[in-house]
C-alpha cells in the first residue's frame, strides 16, 4: 500500500485522508502485550460481509503490576483560536487520564470505551455503519476503572496523540498497558479532528479539518497545532494549579509522547518546540518536517511502522529517511512485516473478534498480535529512557519477535 496525496478536489473519508496522508503503520509483538488497529481507508467493507450480530469485543488485559484507573479532563487553551472553526472561540481538548491504581480496591464501575454516537460516527465513516450496532463498539470491556484508587508513588507521564480522523480511545490498549506499567498517560482528543468526539455540553465535534487538509503545508500545521496542544496539557496537568486531581503522582522531571500516524509526527513536533518532553515514538507516521534540521538537542526517539515499502529505509516516505538523519540522540527505526497502517491501534483487535481480520487490507498480522507488539516496544522505550531500566528487545533483533526489524542506516 502506497502513500497517496491528498485530493483537493474529492472529499475523503477520515479514515482515507488519514491513510493517505500517513503512511503505513506496523503491527506487534508478542509480550509485554501490545494493541493493534487494523482498518484501512481504501476499502469499504459491506453489510453482507459483517455478521448480523457481534458479541461484546474486548481488549486484551494490561500486563503490568497495576490496575488502572481513568478519569476524563475537558481543557480549554483561551490564549489560542480553535484553527479549524475560529468562530468557535478557544481551543478546546478532550484529554483521557490513565494511571496507576492500587489493586484489591476496584470501584467495579468499569471506564467506558466510547459513547455510543463516537462509535456509531467511526463505523459509519468506515463503511460499516448497517453492520452491526455501534453499541457493541461503546460497550467494549476495558480494564480501566473510573475512580479508581491512585497507587502510591511518583511516575512517568507520557502524552499519546492520535491519527488523524480517529478518537484517542482507538489507541486505549496502549494507554492501559503504560499505566499499568506504572505511568500516568495522557490520551489527546484535538477538537474537530476526529469523526466525533464527545465534549461537555452535550456537544460532539466532528472532523471539520478533514474537509481542510489537502496540501503538505497543511499537515505540517497540524502537527504544529498538536505540539502546542501538548505544551498546553503538560502545563494543565504539571503547573501550579493542575486541572487533574491527583496531579502529585506525575514526576514533572520524566515525561515523554508518543502518537500514532499523524499523532506521531507531532510528539516529534513537541519536542522540537518543548524541553520537557525528554523521549519521543513516532508510530508510522509521516514526519512533515517535524524534526528540525538541528536536531532535538540529543533526546531519544524511536520510530516504529510497517515493513513494506513505506517505511523500510529508502521507502517512499521520505521523511523518516530526513528524519532519521536530523536525530541527534538515541535512536531506533524499528518495522513490523505485516502490519498495516491501522495494526497499531486498537482497531484490528475488534475486527479480528468479529471475524474480519485486516479489516479488509491484506496484512499477514493478528490485530492481538499487533498490539502485543506495539504495547512491548513502546513500553520498552519509555522503561528505557523515562525509567532507566535497561531493555535488551532494544538492543537488535529477538528470535522472540520475528516481525520486529531493525532498521540502522548509516549507523
Amino acid at each position: 500500500m502506497k502513500r497517496s496525496s491528498p485530493n483537493p478536489t474529492g472529499a475523503l473519508s477520515a479514515f482515507a485522508l488519514a491513510l493517505a496522508l500517513a503512511l503505513a503503520v506496523p503491527t506487534a509483538l508478542a509480550q509485554p502485550a501490545a494493541a493493534g488497529v487494523t482498518s484501512a481507508a481504501s476499502a469499504t467493507i459491506a453489510a453482507a460481509d459483517l455478521p448480523a450480530s457481534a458479541d461484546r469485543t474486548s481488549l486484551p488485559h494490561p500486563t503490568g503490576p497495576f490496575a488502572v484507573g481513568r478519569e476524563s479532563l475537558h481543557l480549554v487553551d483561551r490564549t489560542r483560536r480553535d484553527p479549524w472553526v475560529p468562530e468557535a472561540g478557544a481551543r478546546e481538548l478532550m484529554v483521557g487520564v490513565y494511571y496507576p491504581a492500587q489493586r484489591g480496591t476496584r470501584t467495579r464501575t468499569p471506564a467506558p470505551y466510547a459513547t455510543v454516537e463516537e462509535a456509531r460516527l467511526l463505523l459509519a465513516d468506515r463503511g460499516m455503519g448497517d453492520a452491526f450496532p455501534a453499541e457493541t463498539l461503546s460497550a467494549t470491556a476495558t480494564d480501566a476503572e473510573v475512580d479508581a484508587r491512585p497507587a502510591s508513588g511518583r511516575f512517568p507521564l507520557v502524552l499519546l496523540s492520535p491519527g488523524f480522523g480517529v478518537s484517542a480511545y482507538t489507541l486505549t490498549g496502549l494507554a492501559e498497558e503504560l499505566a499499568s506499567r506504572g505511568y500516568v498517560v495522557a490520551a489527546v482528543d484535538h477538537a474537530y479532528e476526529s469523526v466525533g468526539t464527545a465534549f461537555p455540553g452535550g456537544r460532539m465535534l466532528t472532523c471539520v479539518a478533514c474537509d481542510k487538509v489537502r496540501t503538505e503545508a497543511d499537515l505540517e500545521a497540524v502537527t504544529a497545532g498538536r505540539a502546542e496542544d501538548a505544551s498546553f496539557v503538560l502545563d494543565r496537568l504539571t503547573g501550579p494549579r493542575s486541572a487533574w486531581r491527583y496531579a502529585a503522582l506525575i514526576d514533572r522531571n520524566r515525561i515523554g509522547m508518543a502518537g500514532h500516524s499523524i499523532g506521531g509526527a507531532s510528539s516529534a513536533a513537541a519536542m522540537a518546540a518543548d524541553s520537557r518532553v525528554r523521549a519521543g515514538v513516532n508510530i508510522d507516521g509521516a514526519f512533515h518536517s517535524a524534526v528540525p534540521e538541528t536536531g532535538l538537542r540529543g533526546r531519544p526517539f524511536m520510530l516504529l511502522g510497517t515493513g513494506d515499502e513505506v517505511h523500510r529505509p529508502g521507502g517512499t516516505d521520505p521523511s523518516w529517511d530526513q528524519a532519521w538523519a536530523r536525530l541527534d540522540g538515541w535512536k531506533r527505526w524499528l518495522t513490523v512485516t505485516g502490519a498495516n497502517h491501522y495494526s497499531f491501534s486498537d482497531i484490528p483487535v475488534f475486527l479480528d473478534q468479529l471475524g474480519l481480520p485486516g479489516g479488509g487490507l491484506p496484512t499477514g498480522l493478528a490485530g492481538e498480535r499487533g498490539l502485543a507488539l506495539t504495547r512491548a516496544y513502546v513500553g520498552a522505550f519509555f522503561d528505557l529512557h523515562l525509567k532507566c531500566i535497561p531493555q535488551p528487545w532494544l538492543v537488535g533483533a529477538t528470535p522472540a519477535n520475528p516481525e520486529v526489524r531493525f532498521n540502522n542506516p548509516g549507523r
